[in-house]
């Protein structure tokens, strides 16, 4: 008993083991709830459940990160929520990819969460890897963080300029390198991601890949790109790794359950990635200030970057009101799987 406590005691990248062992406890806890309970029968999940199941995910992370500001003090409470809200403002933009996906695939409302469950495994996969190595360079070479500030400024700048433009999956790589090199089928074959049947070709009895399957790589592609900017905004908060961490995680968890609710509605945000841009450049010139020794207050941070995100969707929801909701799945544009 003396060891375990003497380990849960110790360190891991500067935070006490015992709070990396509760963080992993409630994500699993929330996952084996989402799949085994909320989710133990595939149905279509509504906007309303959308909006329940996400109020769910954020008290579950309000909850953690006052936990964090008992625990460690305000100032790593503070980063926490504003690490959180941010990654959330800039991945709304990675839901609508992801809506796109899945209507050029004909992926059907019935099976889409069971995509986007198994695509948080990833999620938490590669963002540890993508966040180890963004603390390890932020460590070594201090001056790195110019590098994420103009990145950041110029990914902004580029999002305006393109915030009209909608995803080509036809010519998107990963699209085009699956059809090339594996075989995978026209049709689904229910909630499975590989089905073996017989090649066309040869008439042996091989592996295929089903349109989920293919849906499930193009979410993680997309999730692991997006992480490209979202990882280095966090940075620009805080350099602990568990705050950028935990924070990722949790905004990730809460969007994926928001996104039938926004699914279902596309066109009514239609000026979130104007909001979207802004924030990516004000959060990369922070990042920029703080090698020189400026650092803008983090309270101060939360509320401009909530202000910004609010103002964009407010806007929207202004501007569009006499609209009819648009979904996601309407008007599919299916792809050629066959090479």
């Amino acid at each position: 008993m003396e060891s375990l406590l003497a380990a849960l005691s110790g360190e891991f990248l500067g935070t006490p083991v015992y709070f990396w062992v509760a963080f992993i406890t409630v994500v699993i806890a929330l996952l084996v709830f989402d799949l085994g309970i909320l989710h133990k029968d595939e149905h279509e999940i509504s906007a309303r459940e959308s909006l329940t199941l996400y109020g769910f995910y954020v008290a579950i992370a309000m909850a953690f990160g006052a936990w964090v500001w008992w625990a460690r003090g305000s100032e790593a409470g503070l980063e926490f929520f504003t690490g959180y809200l941010i990654e959330q403002s800039l991945a709304m933009d990675n839901m609508f990819v992801i809506a796109t996906i899945f209507g050029f695939l004909a992926i059907p409302r019935l099976y889409q969460h069971r995509v986007l469950f198994w695509g948080i495994l990833g999620v938490i996969a590669f963002r540890a890897i993508l966040i180890g190595l963004g603390a390890a360079l932020v460590h070594s070479f201090s001056w790195i963080l110019f590098g994420f500030g103009a990145f950041l400024v110029f990914t902004g700048i580029r999002m305006f300029k393109h915030q009209d433009e909608t995803p080509d999956i036809e010519q998107n790589p990963v699209f085009r390198f699956l059809r090339k090199h594996f075989r995978i089928t026209k049709e689904l074959h229910g909630r499975d991601f590989t089905v073996r049947q017989p090649d066309p070709k040869t008439g042996k009895v091989v592996l295929f890949l089903t349109p989920l399957a293919v849906a499930l790589i193009m979410v993680e592609a997309v999730d692991l790109i997006f992480a490209v900017d979202s990882v280095p905004a966090v940075f620009a908060v805080t350099q602990d790794t568990f705050i950028v961490y935990t924070s990722n995680i949790f905004a990730i968890l809460g969007l994926r359950a928001l996104y039938f609710a926004l699914a279902a509605a596309m066109n009514r945000f239609r000026y979130l990635q104007t909001a979207l841009a802004v924030v990516l450049v004000l959060v990369g010139i922070k990042i920029f200030l703080v090698p020189m020794g400026i650092k803008i207050d983090t309270l101060l941070s939360l509320v401009v970057t909530l202000g910004i995100l609010a103002g964009g969707i407010l806007f929207s929801l202004w501007k569009t009101r006499n609209e009819p909701d648009v979904s996601a799945e309407e008007a599919p544009t299916t792809g050629q799987l066959e090479p």
